[in-house]
């Protein structure tokens, strides 16, 4: 004979809401009990939020997207390259045959700015952007009294996400601080480096305007000499027209002056309008960038609704703080701004 404990309908009733309302925590692995309309809720325990709504994430382009970023860092480091050889081989006779000092002095700054470019971007390139760190999750016993307080799941991780952190879909990979994915780099720019990141800005702004300004001197001594002025365009009959026939005609000479240039001044020309092109749309970028340090916030903090300062204010600490200087330099630096700014009062 079996015997069977009995259940009044009220505790049957409690029992089957109970077991329909049970839910599992995914931080601490804990039985919460919650109402049916709460899609998003966080455990009392561990403090981890549950997002019932979120969709599994896709990882299917994954591939796809690091083979077209890893073409990008490709064809830039030929380009780069093809800046350098081509300045060595355009640039260095020209200066040499001017002054010896003038040459190694533009060796040595080739060199410099060289390496300085192309190392940095290869750290930007190829470095982790820095990942969250790993803490212990899914069960009870590891995961202690507000563990996990802010963390999310990460659909496409399987695994916590902290509020500072994004997942980046061509990385594959949750990114800490993350500013914002760069195809040129074919790298996301996290808190592992934004800083060498920022570096190969300066560097490269720095490098293509002095190749801008070296090429533009070696094509004034190279090119041909612009003849065929008439010295009829001084015979306007007034100023507007007078400066109309004398452009005119410069550009007409100019032009014809192009049929005769050198293969070498082809590629002064071309390292020039490189330089200034590229120069432009980098210090639009490093611009960007260095007012999001100055606010104390990221690209996508910026983009987002919560897009407070995380520092509380604007201050060039953001950017001291940033780069990692120390506190004396800091100090220094500080106590210079705060005297000048009491002298032009």
């Amino acid at each position: 004979m079996i015997l069977i404990p009995y259940q009044s309908p009220e505790d049957q009733y409690v029992a089957s809401i109970t077991e329909e309302h049970e839910v599992t925590c995914w931080g601490c692995g804990l039985i919460l009990i919650l109402s049916p309309y709460t899609p998003i809720f966080k455990c009392g325990w561990c403090g981890a939020v549950t997002n019932h709504n979120s969709v599994k994430g896709d990882n299917s382009y994954f591939w796809w997207r690091r083979l077209r970023d890893r073409c990008f860092v490709c064809i830039l480091l030929l380009f780069m390259f093809f800046i350098i050889g081509g300045g060595i081989w355009a640039i260095y006779p020209i200066v040499f045959s001017r002054s010896y000092f003038c040459g190694v002095l533009h060796i040595t700054i080739s060199v410099m700015l060289s390496i300085t470019t192309l190392c940095t971007y290869i750290l930007s390139a190829f470095r982790s952007p820095g990942a969250p760190p790993l803490i212990p999750w899914g069960s009870y016993p590891a995961v202690g009294k507000g563990g996990l307080e802010g963390y999310t799941f990460c659909n496409y991780c399987s695994k916590p996400k902290s509020s500072n952190s994004h997942h980046c879909r061509s990385c594959g990979m949750c990114v800490l601080d993350m500013d914002h994915h760069c195809p040129f780099i074919g790298n996301c720019v996290g808190a592992a480096n934004h800083r060498v990141f920022i570096l190969f800005l300066i560097s490269a702004v720095i490098s293509n305007f002095y190749v801008s300004i070296i090429s533009s001197y070696a094509a004034y001594y190279i090119w041909p000499p612009i003849r065929n002025l008439p010295i009829s365009v001084l015979s306007g009959s007034t100023d507007y027209m007078l400066v109309y026939g004398f452009l005119k005609e410069i550009a007409f000479a100019f032009f014809a002056s192009v049929e005769s240039l050198s293969l070498r001044g082809f590629v002064l020309v071309y390292l020039f309008i490189a330089g200034v092109s590229v120069e432009i749309g980098l210090c639009v970028l490093l611009w960007q960038q260095m007012s999001y340090i100055y606010e104390g916030k990221t690209y996508l903090i910026h983009l987002s609704s919560r897009g407070t300062n995380r520092n509380g204010k604007k201050d060039c600490q953001n950017i001291v703080r940033f780069f990692g200087c120390p506190y004396s330099a800091t100090r220094c630096l500080l106590g210079f701004w705060n005297s000048r700014k009491i002298h032009t009062k």
